[in-house]
């Protein structure tokens, strides 16, 4: 199967050569058949004829004009049928030149449309075959060699016609299939935004008017704590009624998000690099060599950088758990680079023919999102992420996160 898929491969980018070989595979048998006499006395017989010079310059004239059959067919199928009809008023005994009109006219007919096709099949078959009955000589009109002529060449109008509409039933329906992917990647992509617009409208209209209430009332109570303490206090139980009705109603839209199942959001604080010994020893237990190299980042980052690099790690360190082989290791490298913070993991798993390859074939194809939400979420923090094969082997997942986020906040 590999060998069929090869050849028809390197047929479509090399149709010249292909069609040299049909010219030389029809030369031969014109060649060959030259020299059979199909009326003998006891049936067809052999090498009781031989063709004479002209008929052989005939037949590689016309086996010459087949090689560019793709390029001009209809000139292809002009002097094709010049070289046939000059042999069928000549030739003696006749040569089947009229073999090359029979390729020339299937070509034109898998080229054209159907009314065409059979103008020009017609005039083929009436003009060839006429002039077979016609030009005289030994056979009579309805001798099998004109029958055949009239046979032959309906048969490649025919036979071109059709693939002529396979060819054009196979494009419309692969058109149709991507059509429809594109359409359905279009109203995915649009329902994305949507729903994020939808997402970003609920969550600012849950919280802006209960944070500017809670600005308002410790504005307040900061101004009256030392002169009216019980006026503060009042607006300290407002501030804390805002923000206790900010916290319900944010909860209730986060959660429509949430799918059935889904466990509840943890309490604890969300996870950064002073959590990535923990992270890495989880690694190592289930027997994935890593090492680590932390530079001087700092424990004063934004939280959403330091989240946004401890899960960075932990995709990458899961991607070479899943893919990289029993026998890969691991390492990570966290640095500060001037304004930015640099984040490494490479792994020296199997090369891009093998574990790569599946890995990025699966965050394209619905398997797994865990390098499409690498760069989702570098790219919301202003900062960019590449991942790919190594030279050599392995895997390399690289993040470039800023210190000062796209928000304005600094670390």
């Amino acid at each position: 199967m590999t060998t069929l898929v090869r050849g028809r491969g390197w047929a479509r980018t090399h149709p010249l050569a292909v069609d040299a070989v049909l010219a030389s595979a029809v030369l031969v048998c014109m060649v060959v058949g030259s020299f059979a006499e199909p009326n003998g006395e006891h049936g067809p017989t052999w090498g009781t004829r031989t063709p004479d010079a002209p008929s052989l310059v005939l037949m590689t004239l016309g086996a010459l004009a087949l090689v560019f059959r793709r390029r001009a067919p209809w000139a292809v199928l002009a002097a094709t049928c010049g070289a046939s009809i000059v042999e069928l008023l000549t030739g003696q005994p006749r040569a089947p030149v009229v073999m090359c009109a029979v390729i020339a006219l299937f070509t034109v007919a898998a080229r054209t449309d159907r009314s065409t096709t059979w103008r020009i099949g017609l005039v083929t078959m009436t003009g060839l075959t006429g002039v077979a009955m016609l030009s005289g000589g030994p056979l009579p009109w309805y001798a099998q060699e004109n029958l055949g002529i009239f046979a032959w060449t309906g048969m490649a109008a025919a036979a071109g016609d059709a693939v002529r509409s396979r060819r054009a039933f196979v494009d419309a329906i692969r058109e149709r299939a991507e059509r429809a992917e594109r359409t359905r990647e279009e109203e995915a992509r649009r329902r994305v935004a949507e729903e994020r617009l939808r997402i970003a409208r609920d969550l600012h209209d849950v919280v802006a008017h209960h944070i500017a209430l809670v600005n308002v009332q410790a504005g307040v109570a900061a101004h009256v704590m030392d002169k009216r303490p019980d006026q503060a206090k009042e607006a300290l139980a407002h501030v804390r009624d805002a923000s206790r009705s900010a916290l319900n109603e944010l909860r209730a839209t986060v959660g429509l998000l949430r799918q059935t199942g889904d466990p509840e959001a943890p309490t604890e604080p969300a996870p950064g690099l002073h959590r990535l010994d923990e992270l890495v020893e989880t690694f190592r237990n289930a027997g994935l060599p890593v090492e680590v190299a932390l530079g001087q980042v700092g424990l004063d980052l934004a939280a959403a950088v330091d989240l946004a690099a401890f899960r960075i790690i932990q995709e990458a360190l899961t991607n070479v758990q899943k893919h990289a082989g029993p026998a890969a290791k691991a390492e990570v490298s966290v640095v500060r680079v001037g304004p930015n913070v640099e984040v490494t993991v490479i792994d020296d798993g199997p090369g891009h023919d093998k574990g790569d390859e599946r890995r990025d074939a699966e965050e394209h194809t619905g398997g797994g999102h865990g390098l499409i939400g690498m760069r989702e979420r570098v790219t919301a923090l202003g900062g960019s992420c590449s991942a790919g094969p190594r030279y050599g082997g392995g895997f390399r997942v690289h993040a470039i996160l800023p210190v000062t986020t796209a928000k304005g906040g600094t670390a």
